[in-house]
């Protein structure tokens, strides 16, 4: 069978994940292989080729060895994306450990609970300001001994463990890798934390290989050779762990860390990449962006503009209905109009891929219809994570696409879809009936509520857990009215709230400089409800709202690092504002 790549490595051939490292390392040699930003070097570049990466990772293993580091030990990383980063994984791979990866917007209680619960022996830390919120933490464990900085720290004034500096580990020769196999535990991926506590999800080896394998499959007629990926969300994340950096090394592309959201518009521009995976709010900021620039633009443009999106459109839903004029039409505004919107990604973007929450089929016609393939995709951290994905020769971008090769998935009675293949996750750490409640008979129960449709691509309707169910008893779905309510351009976020309540009342946070006056902002919010409850059933219409005292974040607690609503924080800050609209 021909593989996507020339370079690629199967990763069906590998017994555990070091392995395509390592065989990349020597087969590409010198190739570049990683890049990050330098500090203080006017935004220079600094590469690690893959003979370095992986010549680095073995000597990190020894280090950690020396410092008594056994197989089954757990080893947090805490740290933003970076060539050190997947370096760090890999080490404690090849010494026998296991990855416990830690979000950077973690608090000191955070990261207590994952190193106590994950019984971490060790963590590997980035940089003096990820350091302040975890040592404390590490000094309030038991079991955690040893801190590796990638860059120096001050000596700590904290007792109970003892201080490494990275370089200090580069020094020793290089490891032999530890021999293990596909059903050993590879990480502890901690789950965002959007209902409560994070659990620990055990992933296998042979889980995220076989997500590799499964990936590999669904690009392998499109044409994927010299890639280069840009890795945005956080590597803690089980999305961008698989699909960003084991997958990348799969078919030996190269890997670009974006600095943040500030700096993403640059960093585009710079690296160019052909391939990029994101979550939806991040697709919706790009169309917002387009479109707040769109108005400032001359007539001539925005008509322009209107057009190759209603052609676009077109294209998408119905391609045989083009009339001649519009098939004219069509390839001069590939010119005028897509080709520019292109060069703003780069030029050379060959897919963006969606997952980790539902992407609003709108914000994906938008892309589409301009030009951008945007492929959208489904799972979660306990399936490694990816289940489903959109094949790029055949998009429904309503859809989630077809399950992938060596994927079993069948709707249940309720409704629910479940899972069974060797990505399903060994189970939650040291929470045995969480586990059995998750998986039963080998089927992962996923809490989604989906549907396949006449082509076998899979339809997410609903998330069994957010279900809002009315006083009268109806169920709603309140991230299809909440999509429906940040596609305005007056609404950045919203949350809507109304289980066991006569109807729904939202939550939102204005678009940044909506109006001049706190008057003015509510008349333009007002009628933007009003404009999305004309085309809503009429249990899902939004009655009242309140605007939000600040926007949702990462900082302030109420969104996850992958931009997902945290739905218990918010309700616990805003529910005697929001029932208060039900007494109004």
């Amino acid at each position: 069978m021909t593989k996507i790549s020339p370079r690629a490595v199967d990763p069906a051939s590998a017994v555990v994940l070091t392995d395509m490292l390592l065989t990349q390392a020597n087969a590409l040699g010198d190739k570049p292989f990683l890049h990050a930003r330098m500090h203080g070097k006017d935004g220079a570049w600094s590469t690690v080729t893959f003979a370095e990466a992986g010549d680095r990772a073995l000597r990190i293993a020894a280090g950690l060895q020396e410092l008594g580091i056994k197989p089954g030990d757990r080893v947090g990383i805490v740290s933003e994306n970076r060539p050190e980063w997947l370096i760090a994984d890999h080490a404690v791979m090849a010494a026998g450990g296991i990855s416990v990866p830690a979000y950077i917007t973690n608090t000191e209680d955070d990261h207590h609970h994952i190193l106590t619960d994950s019984g971490s022996v060790a963590v590997i830390v980035s940089t003096a300001d990820l350091a302040r919120s975890l040592l404390p933490a590490v000094a309030r464990t038991d079991t955690c001994h040893h801190v590796i900085s990638m860059e120096p720290l001050e000596s700590s004034q904290h007792s109970g463990f003892s201080l490494h500096n990275w370089d200090d580990l580069l020094r020793h020769e290089p490891a032999t890798p530890h021999q293990g196999g596909r059903t050993d535990t590879a990480c502890l991926i901690y789950t965002s934390g959007t209902g409560g506590a994070p659990k620990g999800v055990m992933l296998s080896h042979g889980a995220i290989l076989s997500n590799c394998e499964g990936i590999d499959e669904i690009f392998r007629d499109s044409g994927l050779d010299e890639e280069v990926f840009l890795s945005f969300l956080p590597l803690s994340h089980s999305y961008e762990h698989t699909a960003g950096q084991f997958f990348p090394i799969s078919i030996g592309a190269e890997i670009y860390y974006a600095v943040g959201t500030d700096t993403i518009a640059q960093d585009m521009a710079d690296m160019r990449p052909t391939v990029m995976t994101a979550v939806p709010r991040l697709y919706e900021a790009f169309k917002n962006r387009v479109a707040l620039g769109l108005r400032r633009a001359p007539p001539l443009r925005q008509k322009l503009f209107a057009r190759t999106l209603a052609v676009g459109r077109k294209r998408y839903e119905d391609p045989a209905s083009l009339t001649l004029w519009e098939r004219m039409q069509d390839a001069v505004l590939e010119r005028l109009v897509r080709d520019k919107v292109r060069a703003r990604f780069g030029g050379r973007l060959k897919f963006m891929v969606s997952g980790g929450a539902p992407l609003n089929p709108e914000v994906g016609i938008f892309f589409l219809a301009l030009g951008i393939q945007i492929l959208q995709g489904y799972g979660q951290t306990e399936s490694a994570p990816v289940v489903s994905c959109n094949p790029p020769e055949k998009i429904k971008i309503e859809t989630v696409g077809p399950p992938m090769e060596g994927v079993e998935c069948r709707i249940a009675e309720d409704g629910e879809i479940l899972v069974r293949g060797e990505l399903v996750m060994q189970g939650y750490w040291n929470q045995p009936d969480a586990t059995d409640k998750a998986i039963v008979d080998g089927w992962l129960h996923t809490g989604d509520i989906g549907e396949f449709d006449a082509d076998g691509y899979l339809k997410i309707t609903d998330r069994k857990k957010d279900i809002i169910v009315n006083s009268g008893g109806d169920n709603i779905s309140p991230q299809r009215v909440e999509g429906f309510l940040v596609l305005e351009p007056e609404i950045s976020q919203a949350m809507v709230f109304g289980d066991k309540r006569p109807h729904l009342v939202a939550l939102i946070v204005p678009e940044e400089g909506l109006g001049p006056g706190e008057e003015e902002t509510r008349a333009a919010l007002a009628a933007a409800i009003e404009r999305v409850n004309a085309g809503l059933a009429p249990i899902e219409r939004v009655r009242r709202f309140v605007v939000a005292d600040a926007p949702f974040t990462v900082d302030n607690g109420q969104m996850t690092p992958t931009m997902k609503v945290r739905r218990h924080i918010i309700t616990g800050i805003y529910r005697e504002r929001l029932e208060g609209l039900y007494r109004a």
